[in-house]
């Protein structure tokens, strides 16, 4: 029989599974060994999740008033880190709902998640569902990149284990939720919750929090500013998937779904509207920090009162529009809607709002604003009227349609107004130690950035004849010592007739006392002064009061202020006088906070403080004095004679007889000044064109700059008590007749009470003659440099 061959391809079929085993498990082995190797490489590419901990939130820099109010913001995303217990639960169960729900019972990854996307993807070939988890997401977002690949997610994957085993839930969330894109520019859910609906996340809704929590899966598609209708439908979407979590009822459910939403773009609060501070603190803050300023979360408080910031900005506006309503009306032809409808913008520039005219009438006319209002304009209110010879019946100026400026009043009346085409300056000083009390750079910061308070360099005018006198004392002179009131002409080689002064009214009044002269801006005292003095002389004086060598003329014109100087150093200077004598340097910035609210800044500047000494020794650094106290004594009085008076006899109304100050008008009132101050503060106002145009005739310092100081001054001064001007140390006061500056016998009733110093008190006595009689009727209106 022949031998069967089946046993033997039983055997060879055995031995080829037997060798087929072998070789899948040796393939598995080395599979499962490739891969275990693969992964420890991998995990020794993987970042630290230990720098979790130290997470540091791309946050914008703050600008704060002294009292805490916000006035700007900086940079380009919005977010506002807050701690987990800081969000309402609701909320966090509507991420959970959207992002996440297994989030509590999985160690980091999903399996279900992950498989389900895996099917979707083998079926479709596209990647509609990422399977990630929120740890997943925390991996992403704070220790990957954006790529999108198989590679990276394993790096995802193995990177949630590693932090579900040393990150709480609690902190994992609260990585998530201040992390997490948003749209808009904004980063985590406070930001977004401000952004979105202008709240605090405690402030939120169920209908609001769903549409919050909707926003990570697609920010830009699901977004209520971009596309409404898709936003609403992963809200309501979000809203059903709460229910069916049970984080809330069915008549909860109902509620919101029935609510529209009401999302729109929301500027941060800004709560005080200083655009010139906030700029020069920006710039100092990006000196010090670079272009991380915008990122650090810097907090910055400057020294500015929110309160006195709004009484200069309004103060320099209303000088302005007083400037405008006694010039002429720059209006017309007006713009018409009927012809060009686009350019009724509703433009706001200021204190000024457009408004479309809708009847004119024997009493005013009516005008509406963009938002519809109605405003009622009074004919007293219109200060062209008599310009356009309109003294009764309508307006022919004005018509329907036509396209206006208008303001309100402090009487909250509305009147006609314009942009005023003049700009102007306002600062205000602690003259103690030089801490930034308010400071307007400009009529309106987006109709011009310039800011004329620091950045100018404009002629002082009168304003620097102060620093004259200074120095004029420091070298013997008094306030009774006696100039020549005369016409002088001096060579000039450039001037074929040499240089020929004059006073602002052109009238001379022979010898003067230097009180009557500054009291009264004499221009050609100052210049025979100051020949008298030595340039040199005045010239290192002013560099004492903070003025730099090159905005001083070494010429005989600087006796009538033909340097140069931005109206932040007038006031510096001028804290001088207001201090006792003492240096101070102006500074904006109070404080800076990082974003833990560690003080990493705080200011130390150098201050006045007169009662300390080596007995009584103090923690602040002093200021330096720069004048006597005698010296600061008799120009203290000189300059509180020109407001009681003098050029500035208008500051009179405030009802106080602690102000000081001088006026200052330039050639042909391109510039008008007043400087000012109290032993308490100290304040610049500067009005003029940027293009140095004249101001006009009769627009002086008095006139144009003193009424902004004034209404300024009118709220700075409210709650500061007077002080009284009292002679120090080797201050004499001496009876004299000022006509000769000589001592009198207080009997004779023609003399005056003067103070000396000490050492300048005069030995001779006068001689009781008709010839010796004061000068009267010594008045000269203003200044000017010719």
């Amino acid at each position: 029989m022949p031998i069967s061959k089946e046993p033997k391809r039983k055997s060879l079929l055995a031995s080829l599974l037997k060798w087929l085993a072998a070789l899948f498990l040796a393939f598995i082995a080395t599979f499962l060994i490739g891969c275990y190797f693969f992964v420890l490489e991998l995990d020794k590419e993987l970042p630290d999740i230990r720098q979790l901990q130290y997470v540091q939130y791309q946050t914008p820099l703050d600008i704060y008033s002294q009292d805490g109010l916000l006035i700007a913001e900086f940079g380009e995303n919005h977010r506002i880190p807050v701690s987990i217990d800081q969000i309402p639960q609701q909320q966090i169960n509507a991420f959970l709902a959207a992002e996440d729900d297994r989030f509590y019972k999985h160690s980091g990854v999903d399996v279900k998640g992950l498989l389900r996307a895996s099917t979707l993807l083998a079926k479709t070939g596209k990647r509609k569902q990422g399977g990630s988890t929120i740890t997943m997401q925390v991996a992403r977002n704070f220790l990957l990149s954006n790529e999108k690949t198989y590679l990276r997610k394993l790096k995802e994957i193995m990177l949630a284990l590693k932090i579900e085993k040393n990150y709480s839930k609690q902190q994992i969330l609260e990585l998530y939720l201040n992390k997490i894109y948003m749209g808009q520019r904004a980063y985590g859910i406070a930001a977004a919750a401000q952004v979105y609906y202008g709240k605090d996340l405690a402030e939120l809704e169920l209908q609001q929090q769903a549409m919050v929590a909707g926003l990570p899966k697609a920010p830009s598609q699901y977004n209520p500013i971009a596309d409404p209708e898709r936003a609403l439908q992963r809200r309501n979407y979000i809203l059903r998937r709460m229910l069916e979590l049970q984080h809330i009822s069915l008549a909860d459910y109902n509620l919101a779904l029935s609510k529209p939403d009401n999302a729109r773009l929301q500027n941060k609060k800004i709560e005080l509207n200083a655009p010139y501070v906030a700029e020069m603190v920006r710039q100092e803050m990006m000196n010090k920090y670079g272009e991380d300023t915008y990122n650090l979360g810097l907090k910055v408080r400057t020294t500015v009162p929110g309160h006195l910031q709004i009484a200069a900005d309004h103060a320099l506006q209303q000088g302005l529009h007083q400037y405008d309503d006694r010039h002429e009306y720059r209006g017309l032809p007006h713009k018409t809607l009927s012809k060009n409808a686009a350019s009724f913008t509703g433009g706001v520039v200021g204190d000024s709002r457009q408004a479309v005219i809708t009847a004119v009438s024997d009493s005013g006319f009516t005008a509406r604003l963009h938002d519809g209002a109605l405003l009622s304009i009074p004919s007293q209110n219109i200060p062209w009227a008599k310009i356009f010879q309109v003294d009764s019946g309508r307006h022919p100026f004005l018509q329907i349609n036509d396209i206006v400026w208008v303001r309100q009043l402090d009487d909250q009346s509305w009147a006609l107004t314009q942009i005023p085409a003049a700009e102007a300056a306002f600062v205000a000083l602690n003259p103690k130690n030089g801490a930034i009390l308010a400071l307007s750079g400009g009529f309106d910061f987006s109709h011009s950035k310039y800011n004329r308070a620091t950045q100018s360099k404009r002629q002082p005018g009168s304003g620097f004849k102060p620093i004259v006198y200074t120095a004029a004392l420091e070298n013997g002179y008094t306030a009774a010592s006696i100039i020549n009131d005369a016409p002088l002409v001096i060579e000039d080689p450039s001037l074929e007739n040499g240089w020929r002064p004059e006073n602002y009214t052109q009238h001379y009044h022979g010898p003067t006392p230097l009180r009557v002269a500054l009291r009264e801006s004499i221009n050609l005292v100052s210049i025979r002064l100051l020949q008298e003095v030595g340039i040199s002389h005045a010239i290192a004086t002013a560099m004492r009061f903070g003025f730099e060598k090159e905005q001083l003329p070494p010429t005989l014109s600087l006796a009538l202020g033909s340097g140069s100087a931005s109206p932040l150093k007038m006031a510096e200077a001028y804290s001088v006088f207001a201090n006792g004598g003492y240096a101070i340097k102006p500074y904006l910035v109070e404080q800076v906070e990082d974003r833990n609210g560690t003080v990493i800044f705080r200011a130390d500047p150098e201050s006045v403080c007169p009662d300390c000494n080596e007995q009584n020794p103090s923690q602040t650094r002093l200021a330096p004095r720069v004048i006597s106290e005698q010296v600061n004594f008799i120009m203290n009085s000189l300059l509180r004679d020109v407001v009681q008076r003098g050029t500035a006899t208008q500051a009179k109304q405030l009802g106080r007889n602690d102000l000081a100050g001088k006026t200052g008008t330039t050639n042909e009132m391109r510039d008008a000044w007043f400087n000012g101050f109290t032993p308490d503060i100290v304040a610049s106002a500067w009005m003029g064109f940027d293009n140095s145009l004249s101001l006009g005739k009769g627009e002086t310092g008095g006139k144009a700059a003193l009424p902004m100081w004034l209404s300024f001054m009118k709220t700075a001064l409210q709650e500061l008590p007077e002080n009284p001007l009292l002679p120090p140390a080797g201050i004499v006061q001496a009876y004299i007749n000022p006509k000769d500056g000589l001592l009198l016998n207080p009997k004779n009733g023609y003399g005056v009470w003067e103070y000396f110093s000490a050492e300048t008190v005069p030995s001779a006595h006068s001689m009781p003659h008709p010839d010796n009689l004061p000068p009267e009727g010594v008045i000269e209106d203003e200044e000017g440099l010719f």
